[in-house]
């Protein structure tokens, strides 16, 4: 069995391999303060919830876009799993060529995401990444990661709202029964849900212009299926990419 990490700004989803099936996944919160052994501890009790054996763990997997927790993380990995744990970065092979003018910028989330829309789906394929920020990453017709775009995410560009307008209330972020809101809330439900799905289509369009009209559109992360539902472009939501594009990565470097 194989362990891997998908560590995020806000949260980390760890999922257990047996050879190509995703025995089970969970998620919990990338906190910074956290130790080697608290995070060991509370892995051991997610293994235990699930009857699970930690000593079954033959390998450990890592994409992270926070740097502070790779060491904390390296060492539990170290103590708990006997192990040194695979990290996604330079000198890992991925069989995706970067194109970006310094590939080393490119967010080991973006990459992962890279290798396993273009193992599961071919190219050209276009992934929308719905995390603290929402990412665009266009890979070509021959697996070349050629680029992409960052915008601010749901949360954050709503949490920005809340804090910098003092009448305006903390909302649930569902999608409202109509675009023209009758009340405060469903008037900013309407504004974040419809202006964040307009964002996605015409960045998405402007892509597919650019890398062709027959570009596969998949999106994952919290807030995918919500768009997805009103998108007129998003083909398919897997959410459970990156975990699979960090099972595919440990197969390219056993």
């Amino acid at each position: 069995m194989i362990l891997v990490f998908d560590v995020g700004n806000t949260n980390m989803v760890l999922g257990v391999y047996q050879g190509e099936k995703l025995l089970t996944h969970w998620r919990i919160s990338s906190d910074r303060q956290k130790t080697s052994d608290e995070f060991g501890m509370l892995i051991r009790s997610l293994f235990d919830y699930q009857g699970l054996d930690m000593r079954a763990i033959k390998a450990v997997v890592i994409s992270s876009v926070v740097p502070p927790l790779n060491p904390v993380l390296e060492e539990m990995s170290r103590r708990y799993f006997q192990v040194q744990p695979l990290e996604v970065g330079p000198g890992v092979k991925t069989g995706i060529a970067l194109k970006y003018e310094n590939p080393r910028e490119v967010g080991a989330d973006r990459e992962v995401n890279a290798v396993a829309a273009y193992e599961r789906y071919g190219g050209p394929v276009i992934v929308v990444d719905f995390g603290t920020a929402t990412t665009f990453c266009a890979i070509s017709r021959h697996g070349e990661y050629l680029g992409g775009a960052i915008a601010p995410g749901i949360g954050i560009s709503s949490e920005a709202l809340f804090q910098r307008a003092a009448k305006l209330p903390r909302i649930e972020l569902v999608k409202p029964k109509s675009v023209i809101g009758r009340n405060t809330v469903a008037s900013m439900q309407a504004g974040i849900v419809y202006g964040f799905i307009g964002q996605v289509d015409g960045i998405v369009e402007r892509m597919k212009a650019e890398l062709g009209p027959d570009s596969k559109v998949v999106a994952t992360g919290g807030f995918a299926e919500l768009i997805a539902a009103e998108s007129r472009t998003i083909d398919v939501v897997d959410q459970l990419l990156t975990l699979e594009g960090l099972r595919f990565i440990y197969e390219k470097n056993r």
